[in-house]
């Protein structure tokens, strides 16, 4: 592994480029806009225009239902730089649902909407632990239309595709903005950060996230998409069941590697093989340095790495949850799961961390009293290796994995 010229200018080159998911828990105070308050969706041909009826109710606050042909947004619970999520609820069902709409009103946001759109329509089957999408609607000037892969009936489409494609603007004028609204599957528990933290260490709920997080990356794997930003604030938790159940979200850093290339043995930009249903997403070299630096695994900080960087993410994920690690994200204050390297007064990320560092040894448990068995402490030894090549695939891990948590 080669090291990156100098540490300090390097590690800040790298920082900037690295992409972060941008939807996070609303504050409490966070000054509200208009949104559209009725989505109404017809069928492709039959397109209806979506009403402005003046502002969403905001997070931790009681909504007050506001009918709508389609869908009624109820609150706020999440806002970032490009995107709002809102609890909402189907008219006809009842049912509760999870509204993301997306502003494409420039072409890194449009490229962040796509690949979203792109990973969760590619999927032939739906997997309890990967979140479900009902639909997504692109909306233009008060036009709502419902959105299809590869639909060449759409010049809104088609469009979007070239402004991710070109990187430059060619929607038109910033005063007729464009939004894709997905609508998902609700998960009224939260993500992962807040679901552990909010309770008492409970072995059986970590053993049963474990298996459950192994069991969506080989799904994701099987069908050829590398997520390349798992990280607790992107596991959510839906408790419908009376259960726990885990639920991988937010793909908009996620890469398809098959299927939607110019042809089998292609390129694309990003270095993924395309065109072909069969890859292994393990040889399927990707080269942009995304993602979020507790997660990150050596390879993705240099910017050549593959579907074994997820190994890396999830390693980290499981290694803080089981020990209940924790650091304080400078941006929004919260205090998130995740496992760091200490170097002076600093914390530093793993995966950087062994950059630097090849030949540095985890401390795995990390606490004194850990009651980590030595089967799980190998494994995460294994999928936190710094050299890829000797970390799991997703399907070894998931049978790892159920052998670990059946002995345990």
């Amino acid at each position: 592994m080669v090291k990156m010229d100098t540490e300090d200018s390097s590690r800040r080159r790298t920082r900037s480029a690295c992409k972060r998911s941008v939807l996070r828990d609303a504050p409490a105070n966070s000054k509200g806009s208009g949104v559209l308050r009725s989505l109404s969706v017809g069928n492709f041909d039959d397109q209806e225009a979506m009403e402005d009826d003046g502002e969403c109710p905001k997070h931790g606050q009681p909504g007050r239902r506001v009918m709508a042909p389609r869908y009624s947004l109820l609150r706020e619970v999440g806002r970032g730089s490009y995107g709002v999520v809102y609890e909402a609820v189907a008219r006809r069902s009842g049912a509760r649902v999870a509204v993301k709409k997306l502003r494409c009103d420039a072409p890194e946001n449009v490229e962040l909407a796509l690949a979203e759109f792109w990973a969760l329509t590619s999927l032939d089957r739906r997997h309890e632990n990967v979140v479900q999408l009902e639909e997504c609607v692109l909306q233009k000037s008060g036009v709502a239309q419902k959105m299809s892969h590869g639909n060449k009936r759409s010049r809104q489409y088609l469009r979007l595709v070239e402004t991710s494609l070109k990187g430059e603007r060619v929607l038109g004028c910033p005063e007729e903005p464009c939004y894709l609204w997905f609508v998902m599957e609700f998960c009224e528990g939260g993500d992962l950060n807040q679901f552990i933290l909010s309770r008492r260490p409970d072995p059986q709920t970590n053993t049963s996230f474990m298996v459950q997080m192994s069991r969506a990356v080989a799904f994701l794997h099987q069908n050829n998409i590398v997520h390349r930003d798992l990280k607790p604030d992107n596991i959510l938790i839906s408790e419908r069941s009376g259960v726990p159940v885990l639920k991988v979200a937010d793909f908009g850093l996620s890469k398809v590697c098959a299927g939607f290339g110019s042809g089998p043995g292609g390129k694309d930009r990003d270095g993924g093989e395309q065109g072909n249903k069969n890859v292994n997403v393990n040889k399927c070299w990707l080269s942009s340095a995304c993602g979020s630096d507790f997660y990150m695994a050596p390879e993705v900080w240099e910017g050549h790495y593959t579907a074994k960087a997820d190994i890396f993410a999830l390693g980290i994920i499981i290694w803080a949850m089981i020990e209940r690690i924790t650091f304080i994200d400078a941006e929004s204050k919260r205090e998130l799961l995740g496992t760091y390297v200490r170097q002076g007064a600093d914390i530093v990320p793993v995966g950087e961390a062994l950059l630097e560092n090849p030949k540095m040894v985890l401390s795995i448990p990390q606490r004194r009293r850990s009651h980590m068995s030595d089967a799980l402490r190998k494994l995460l030894q294994d999928m936190l290796a710094v050299n890829p090549q000797d970390r799991p695939d997703a399907f070894e891990l998931q049978s790892r994995m159920g052998q670990v948590t059946c002995a345990a």
